[in-house]
């Protein structure tokens, strides 16, 4: 059975930082791209990040880019998402994916092709 618990959400000053962490059950986060979302209350979840199982290429959303940092820890079966210089604009529930890799595929950024998710972790950055 497939889990990914994320953790390591909480409230933030803005220009603050946090690290959330997705700990990985039943697939191995070096065998699968690993992808970070976040939505908001009657928004669509929205790409943040994503890491390549191959080569370990890292993919950002331009709203993030220079901000965040995806990493992967495969001894520990972790993903995790390092923000930093956090905007208000950056509350949202935040959730960690996996993607079934396939050769050629690029559509990181897209939530419809995601297999497993986990239950998201709140983060809120205060003005």
């Amino acid at each position: 059975q497939v889990q990914l618990v994320e953790s390591g959400g909480g409230l933030v000053q803005a220009g603050g930082s946090l690290r959330l962490s997705c700990a990985a059950s039943g697939l191995p986060v070096g065998h699968y791209n690993m992808g970070w979302f976040r939505q908001n209350p009657g928004k669509e979840r929205e790409f943040v990040a994503a890491i390549e199982w191959s080569d370990s290429s890292t993919y950002y959303a331009d709203s993030v880019s220079g901000r965040f940092t995806i990493s992967r820890d495969n001894a520990k079966n972790s993903v995790y998402l390092q923000m930093s210089s956090l905007e208000p604009a950056d509350t949202a529930v935040y959730y960690c994916a996996a993607q079934i890799p396939a050769v050629g595929r690029r559509d990181f950024s897209s939530h419809s092709t995601y297999s497993y998710w986990g239950q998201g972790t709140q983060v809120t950055v205060s003005s």
